[in-house]
Formats: structure tokens, C-alpha cells, sequence
């Protein structure tokens, strides 16, 4: 089986008890585009790439950027590996990951990627990185910002906002470093600004 197939075998048995212990409500889905894009959101738990996927629904799977030490888990990295994920070298300059990124998102896929690197748990501890930006202006491909509450609520309503795409573009003809750290701190403004940081 493929990933996809994997993928959306795991997702029905996975949503149903996600969603007795995290009830969701998803805002914004119409903003989910069509053709594959690059899904930016927040990043504050472990089980945020889940409600990524659930707001995106079976209908588009997810091929998720994942730190490479989270593959080699016993299980749940050739978990992970079934359906997608990949795996990102943190502290260096993954070409690997960069051209597997690029690839996807020029067929079509939907990329999910944490600007922020890791784990967070307010808005002013964050440092995004710029590789989102830099994706996004390489293959032309709209970016949408989610928001995901950095307190979950066990058994109480939890509301993922979802954000209008962006269409990221340089100044110039050629992206420069500051083009990218210019975007970079639009999309996380748009992200926060999803769910008016709440």
C-alpha cells in the first residue's frame, strides 16, 4: 500500500478517540485550497500534526516535515513514515528535506511545516525559521496559516482556526535573505492573527 492508502486507514482509526478526549471545532476550512499547498501553524504539543491533519480531513492527506530523531522510534517512526512524514536534520541545512519538501508541493501535496521549529509555549519564545518562505517562494504555492490553541482542553471544545492563503513573493526577481525573513514574520503574524492569538 501507498502512503495516502496508509494514511487514510490510520486516520479513521485514529480521529474517533482523538475526538472523545480533544473535542474539535474547525474554523475556516472554506480557506483550504484546492491542488496542495504549504500549512503553516503554531507549534506547542506533540499532538498538534493531528489536529492538522483532522482540519484538513481525510480528503487531503498531509505529508508532514518531522525532526529526524521522531523516524527512529521504535514503532511510531515507521508509523510516521508510512503515512509520509519526513524527516528534517534540525541545526543544519537539510537539502535533502529542502528538495523532498520542493517536490511534493509541486505535485500537489499538502506540506506541513512548524516555522517555529519546535515547540513553544507562548508567542514571544518563538524564532521561525525561514524555510517556509523560502518553499513557498521556490513553487508559487499558497500558504495557509492555522492556529492551534496552545492550552488544550481535555473533554472541552477546542476551536483550530484556520487562516485565507498567502501567496508569497520577493521584491525583486531573485528572493534575498531579507525577503525571506520579511515573509517570515507576515506569515507568523497571519498565524497568530488567525485566532487573535487566543
Amino acid at each position: 500500500m501507498n502512503a495516502k492508502t496508509w494514511y487514510r486507514i490510520l486516520y479513521t482509526i485514529i480521529r474517533p478517540f482523538v475526538g472523545l478526549y480533544y473535542p474539535l471545532k474547525f474554523i475556516g476550512r472554506e480557506n483550504i485550497p484546492e491542488g496542495g499547498a504549504l500549512v503553516c501553524a503554531n507549534h506547542s504539543s506533540a499532538i498538534d500534526p493531528l489536529f492538522i491533519a483532522f482540519a484538513l480531513t481525510k480528503k487531503h492527506p498531509i505529508c508532514a516535515m518531522a525532526k529526524e530523531s521522531l523516524l527512529k522510534i521504535p514503532v511510531i517512526g515507521r508509523l510516521l513514515k508510512l503515512v509520509g512524514t519526513f524527516g528534517v536534520k534540525r541545526g543544519a541545512s537539510d537539502i535533502h528535506a529542502v528538495k523532498y519538501a520542493l517536490d511534493q508541493l509541486k505535485k500537489g501535496e499538502y506540506v506541513v511545516l512548524f516555522p517555529e521549529g519546535t515547540r513553544i509555549k507562548s508567542r514571544e519564545e518563538g524564532q521561525p525559521k525561514t524555510g517556509a518562505a523560502m518553499l513557498a517562494c521556490r513553487t508559487g504555492v499558497p500558504v495557509v496559516p492555522m492556529y492551534i490553541p496552545m492550552k488544550k482542553k481535555v473533554l472541552r471544545l477546542n476551536r483550530i482556526y484556520i487562516g485565507e492563503p498567502m501567496y508569497m513573493k520577493p521584491a525583486g526577481k531573485r528572493a534575498t535573505t531579507e525577503d525571506y525573513e520579511r515573509l517570515t514574520a507576515e506569515l507568523m503574524e497571519r498565524i497568530y492573527d488567525c485566532g487573535d492569538g487566543v
